[in-house]
């Protein structure tokens, strides 16, 4: 009996099928997607391998074919296109797995940065490798990574949000769902919505350490090195360009006393949007309890009450 046929016996667990398989991106001269990075700002992060595997590709399919074009011409490539953006993904994919399976090669572009990344691309890259077809990713300018290493505040562990929902019910509840993350939060903004998304921020995470990295690679690129709170004093009308918030995750806390955890959590029970058990969640993890040990001291008092 193989291992892993022992340790399933054993814990009683559910064969799953095998689904492992392995792909080498350039064991066959056959179709191929590239995934390209393109500049976030600065024309001149356009790297010489990026700028090889495009010119070396059939197809070119861009999130604008446009903005794409534009960026090729000063580079010297002129490359038939195919529009893949968040409106036809789902058709555009169809036709580019054809082509990758007739043995064309196409790299995949967004205007700025990596595709999938906030951007168009996931779906189409899930489906080239759901057909055994292989992936290469050229690496090149990310706004997220170069916000985060200039932010100052901790790269050891981060996590990624993305852009958060337009709507303020719906990002604030975003929010909660991972005010109590321990790790540095990475969010990307528009200029129109910057100071909304900055106000929940503050008004969800309290005070905690802040860097709003806008313009990068630009001639105007800054860092604004602030807090939760300060920010909120900011001009609008200075923060302009596309932006990285980058904020410090939730610090654990001291155990606090029997008396002053009880007057917090009367004081939270009176919020009837948040479950218990989100609340015994969230508390331990501030406060350094067993979420056991909140949740019974919850419903002993909501019962009091």
């Amino acid at each position: 009996m193989s291992r892993i046929r022992e340790i399933q016996k054993k814990k009683k667990i559910k064969k799953v099928k095998n689904n492992m398989k392995r792909v080498s991106s350039f064991a066959n001269q056959k179709g191929i997607l590239y995934v390209v990075s393109t500049p976030i700002g600065n024309k001149k992060e356009f790297s010489l391998r990026a700028q090889e595997v495009i010119s070396s590709c059939d197809f070119v399919a861009s999130e604008d074919t446009r903005t794409t074009g534009l960026l090729l011409s000063e580079f010297g490539i002129k490359k038939p296109m195919i529009s893949c953006h968040e409106h036809n993904e789902k058709e555009a994919s169809m036709k580019i797995i054809e082509l990758l399976k007739d043995g064309k090669k196409i790299a995949l572009t967004s205007d700025a940065g990596y595709p999938g990344i906030s951007d168009p691309g996931e779906k189409l890259i899930k489906l080239v490798i759901e057909n055994d077809i292989p992936v290469s990713i050229i690496h090149g300018s990310s706004a997220f990574l170069g916000g985060l290493l200039g932010s100052s505040l901790s790269t050891s562990k981060f996590y990624f949000h993305g852009f958060l929902n337009a709507k303020s019910s719906s990002r604030k509840k975003e929010l909660e769902e991972i005010k109590s993350y321990p790790m540095t939060l990475i969010f990307y903004e528009s200029p129109h919505r910057i100071m909304e998304t900055l106000n929940d921020i503050y008004e969800i995470f309290g005070e905690r350490n802040l860097t709003i990295a806008r313009e990068l690679t630009k001639i105007h690129e800054e860092y604004i090195y602030t807090s939760t709170s300060e920010s909120l004093t900011l001009d609008s009308s200075t923060l302009k360009g596309e932006m990285v918030i980058i904020v410090e995750g939730c610090r654990k806390m001291e155990k606090i006393d029997e008396k002053s955890l009880k007057e917090l959590l009367k004081s939270r029970l009176k919020d009837k949007t948040v479950s218990k058990k989100a609340l015994a969640k969230e508390i331990a993890e501030i406060y350094n309890y067993r979420t056991n040990e909140i949740y019974e001291m919850i419903i002993k008092l909501d019962q009091k009450d």
